[in-house]
């Protein structure tokens, strides 16, 4: 399903409109850069490159984007900035990431510089996929807390995949799939 909202995948029937933007009539370099500009995706094993420092991880998010560039602040210095203000603003304090490459890092700590990459540059949509599936519920809760306290703050959408319903209150909207995927209920 995140393949297809995300435009990785392209329908073989019907369509899928994000942002009022339709993937059926686009060829596939158009998806990838319209995925590049609007949307940030927290993938389920994070595909951080574990030799860049945290920072420099974060970075990438607007690596392919000179509109999520210029919305984190167009330059090196300032786009550097807004990454280590969303690291802190994640939960992850400078001391643990400027000394480390993202590798170093426990799993908790990677999936915040995933997240801080995601929503790099304000996308409008955030994508996540399981992002707190290796977190205890404690940090689970607190993560999705400032997870979603970062989303607000830029206006970004969030379509939020997880196996953990108890994670359905943080959410305005939920949809179980179960079973058959054409048998889907709202919850």
């Amino acid at each position: 399903m995140l393949g297809l909202l995300s435009g990785v995948l392209a329908p073989t029937d019907g369509d899928v409109r994000i942002l009022g933007m339709s993937f059926a009539s686009m060829a596939a370099r158009a998806r990838d850069r319209f995925r590049a500009n609007h949307l940030g995706y927290i993938f389920q094993q994070f595909n951080l490159l574990p030799f860049l420092t945290p920072v420099e991880n974060v970075l990438l998010g607007c690596a392919w984007s000179a509109e999520r560039s210029r919305r984190a602040g167009a330059t090196r210095s300032l786009m550097t900035s807004e990454a280590t203000r969303l690291l802190g603003a994640l939960g992850l304090g400078q001391r643990t990431w400027s000394h480390a490459r993202t590798g170093e890092l426990s799993v908790g700590q990677q999936q915040r510089v995933a997240a801080a990459r995601a929503l790099i540059g304000g996308p409008e949509l955030l994508l996540a996929d399981e992002p707190t599936s290796a977190l205890d519920a404690a940090s689970r809760d607190a993560f999705l807390t400032l997870l979603l306290d970062e989303c607000a703050r830029h206006g970004t959408g969030v379509v939020f995949v997880s196996h953990d319903l108890a994670l359905a209150r943080h959410f305005d909207r939920g949809v179980t799939l179960d079973g058959d995927p054409r048998d889907s209920r709202e919850s």
